[in-house]
């Protein structure tokens, strides 16, 4: 299949995978809380990823800098969802999402510093579009401060926003399927960890068992849309599945607006979509 179209598709891949995902754990996240929510979806996640290394026969080498950059991404990823999830948990789930998009403008900021990485002055406009969108989504209009659950979000935009730049070098190394097993596998014992650190209450069976089932499938779709985004970057043009993938915003805010009737005001919704645009534009 040629390069390009395989890009487009695992970008869109990437994207309804985190979108539905999102919106899934925005839901979750104010039913059972959200730690429980993350947790258990990824390790539903993690599962799978498992099933899916022991199908493809994969051989595990890898040096001790490797293992130690996993671990971080690990916890950065964690860290970012905590945040994030925090975000949705008290806050409206379309603002939360798309103030999320600003961890595009970090992994830019991260990749231009420490990766040497140049912007074309579509990106820096892109960029532009998204910080300036991200701020008008973010606002409450009527007390002119920003809205419940931003500044959570913002705390986990910083941290994926240095994840993807760490995971793309991981991802170059080991292979995408490799790089996802791990990090997966890195996210689990951390929140496992974290649980009995602050004595946070993670009973499986004391949720119902439709939210079960509801959790451990999305906890899938998302290992399945971070598989498909490092392989995109391993194999695919990185500056098309990038883009693509983090316009996942789109499908969780109409997710949002269709099944939670949520509502938002004309000035955050110009500020929706000008921060959505923003991301296209930086694949140019």
């Amino acid at each position: 299949m040629n390069t390009t179209i395989l890009s487009i598709l695992l970008g869109i891949g990437g994207m309804l995978g985190w979108g539905i995902y999102d919106f899934l754990g925005g839901v979750f996240a104010k039913k059972i809380g959200s730690f429980n929510s993350l947790l258990w979806s990824q390790f539903s996640g993690l599962i799978f990823m498992i099933a899916l290394a022991v199908i493809l026969t994969i051989n595990v080498k890898i040096t001790a800098i490797l293992i130690f950059l996993l671990v971080i991404a690990a916890v950065f990823y964690s860290v970012g969802y905590l945040f994030f999830f925090k975000g949705f948990e008290i806050g409206n789930i379309s603002i939360i999402a798309a103030t999320m998009n600003i961890w595009v403008v970090f992994t830019m900021l991260f990749a231009f510093i420490f990766m040497g990485q140049r912007l074309s002055f579509m990106q820096t406009l892109g960029v532009f579009m998204i910080i300036s969108g991200a701020t008008l989504a973010s606002l409450n209009n009527q007390k002119l401060q920003l809205s419940a659950g931003v500044k959570e979000t913002i705390l986990g935009a910083l941290f994926f926003g240095a994840f993807w730049n760490i995971s793309e070098i991981i991802s170059e190394e080991i292979g995408w399927l490799l790089t996802t097993l791990f990090v997966k596998l890195g996210i689990v014992l951390y929140l496992f960890l974290f649980s009995f650190i602050i004595k946070q209450e993670i009973n499986f069976t004391k949720i119902s068992k439709k939210t079960q089932y509801m959790i451990l499938l999305m906890g899938i779709i998302e290992a399945g849309a971070v598989a498909m985004v490092n392989y995109g970057l391993v194999i695919g043009d990185a500056i098309l599945v990038t883009p693509i993938a983090s316009a996942l915003s789109i499908v969780t805010i109409s997710l949002a607006i269709i099944f939670l009737k949520e509502k938002i005001t004309k000035i955050q919704g110009f500020g929706i979509i000008t921060a959505i645009t923003g991301i296209i534009v930086t694949a140019f």
